[in-house]
């Protein structure tokens, strides 16, 4: 059985991280470069909860195109 391999187009993997950045200071959550790991759940959940929800709607107007 193949292993699968869990590794982002680096171009990707950037991109997602500063939109990481953008949505937090949205959502008013502090993010330092590096390590979060002091970050609540709740806030940790505000990020990337929006994050999903503004990439659905990306999605969904490119579709509507």
């Amino acid at each position: 059985m193949a292993s699968s391999s869990n590794k982002a187009v680096p171009e990707a993997k950037e991109a997602l991280n500063k939109f990481k950045y953008e949505v937090a200071n949205e959502v008013g959550v502090s993010l330092k470069e590096g390590y979060n790991g002091n970050i609540s759940a709740r806030d940790a959940g505000k990020i990337g909860g929006t994050m999903v929800k503004k990439m659905i709607q990306q999605a969904e107007s490119q579709l509507s195109k």
